[in-house]
């Protein structure tokens, strides 16, 4: 049986970012799905996004290069009025992946992984948490990394953003839940999206995916459930937490 603050869930709405696809996509048709409104944040998947928005009156697919604080400001304004207010929800999922070994990962390989998926929470964060403090209510989901967790082999600077959003999720935590303001960050292990593809075909993520002890790689719908729920008037007591999705692999 649903709580009547639960009851109230269409009307708020949800940010989330990289939904074209992936994670992302499985995230933002599950909160369309609970009830909520959604904003289809995409880079370079506008068809996938776009996808969404045709099949869901609740829907709306926006232009975001979270990288760039200009790109970010103008998706706001432009979900703001589509929706007619600001956002009560953000998922900050968005992220880059780049497999290379530690002694030829380049100065600018570094800065891009960390500006996207690291600076680009920070940017989202920071431009919607005055509208969430206002209203006394918000939600920031970061989507982490087993890889945040326990470091990385052929993605060390993928594996050092990614602790820094845990860490960053812990500071917001810190700082804005007394203002009903949660953060919480969901860190999933091997999840059958195109980003690990290759990974998977590899010795290393062979090896990986064997020691799972649940015998299997996650579905994006089971990544997506910990959003809903973090998302949820149920997980007003949450903050600060990383939500571990990995069947098993990293147990803490």
């Amino acid at each position: 049986m649903k709580r009547r603050s639960d009851m109230a869930a269409p009307a708020k709405i949800a940010l989330v970012t990289g939904a074209g696809s992936g994670i992302g996509r499985a995230a933002a048709l599950a909160l369309l799905g609970a009830g909520y409104r959604v904003a289809c944040g995409y880079n370079a998947n506008r068809k996938g996004a776009e996808t969404i928005q045709k099949a869901h009156p609740a829907a709306f697919a926006v232009k975001i290069d979270i990288s760039s604080r200009t790109s970010v400001k103008r998706a706001l304004v432009a979900s703001r009025k589509h929706f007619g207010k600001g956002f009560d929800i953000v998922v900050n999922n968005a992220a880059l992946v780049q497999e290379k070994p530690f002694e030829t990962i380049t100065d600018a390989d570094w800065d891009r992984m960390l500006a996207v998926n690291l600076r680009g929470a920070f940017i989202v964060a920071q431009e919607v948490l005055p509208g969430m403090q206002l209203r006394k209510w918000g939600r920031i989901i970061n989507i982490t990394s087993i890889g945040g967790q326990w470091g990385g082999m052929r993605q060390v600077h993928y594996a050092a953003a990614k602790a820094g959003l845990i860490n960053l999720t812990h500071s917001l935590a810190k700082l804005y839940s007394g203002a009903g303001v949660t953060a919480n960050a969901i860190a999933p292990g091997l999840v059958a999206t195109g980003m690990i593809a290759k990974e998977l075909k590899s010795k290393a993520g062979k090896r990986k995916a064997a020691q799972i002890p649940v015998g299997r790689i996650a579905a994006t719908d089971e990544i997506a459930a910990g959003v809903v729920y973090l998302a949820s008037d149920d997980a007003g007591y949450v903050t600060g937490h990383t939500l571990n999705i990995n069947g098993g692999l990293l147990m803490s």
